[in-house]
């Protein structure tokens, strides 16, 4: 379902869990991210209105969850603050092709593999979280991450075949398997 290479290793959760302060400010960060990602498709593809639908929802979308997480930050009295982020993204995004139409192909099935890796991460926290209220939030937003994946990844088969979707999604998954295998140093959902 998640088109991901390989799991989590258990290592992280181990990692983060002792740091759930800090682990949580980045997760607000990654969801104001996320709503910036889908918001530049928008502009960038504006011309494909499957995507530019999809892309509206999934701005609003993240951003509530934004706007939920700065909430709770707020209810646990923690102060929403810059972080140095994990060189995930950013690795991710040197792998994306230059040229239309692989570009918008490698955009799009990025952004469906972040979302892959925030679901699946997020089902991981939710069965390790030390309280109810964190499980429930977390387990909350479980189902959206993984509606995202497959929008993106669908949409991504506007620009190209089914069939060269599937494979750059393969490659794509590889790579961002062996990214992970390089642990950052500091408690970020993906690190």
């Amino acid at each position: 379902m998640l088109s991901l290479h390989e799991p989590t290793p258990a290592t992280w959760v181990e990692s983060v869990v002792g740091h759930l302060d800090e682990l949580l400010v980045d997760h607000a960060h990654c969801e104001k991210k996320a709503a910036g990602v889908a918001m530049n498709l928008l502009f960038a593809y504006v011309d494909c209105v499957p995507l530019a639908r999809a892309m509206g929802e999934i701005v609003t979308e993240e951003l509530d969850h934004f706007r939920l997480v700065l909430d709770l930050l707020a209810e646990r009295g923690i102060p929403f603050r810059r972080l140095a982020p994990a060189p995930y993204g950013a690795r991710l995004q040197e792998l994306v092709r230059k040229e239309e139409p692989g570009r918008a192909v490698d955009r799009l099935i990025v952004a469906g593999i972040i979302e892959a890796r925030s679901c699946e991460r997020f089902a991981l926290l939710r069965d390790r979280a030390p309280d109810e209220r964190l499980a429930a939030f977390w387990g909350g937003l479980f189902e959206s991450e993984a509606r995202h994946h497959s929008t993106y990844i669908r949409l991504a088969g506007e620009f190209a075949p089914q069939a060269a979707v599937a494979a750059r999604l393969a490659e794509l998954a590889a790579a961002e398997a062996a990214i992970l295998a390089q642990p950052h140093s500091h408690p970020r959902m993906h690190s």
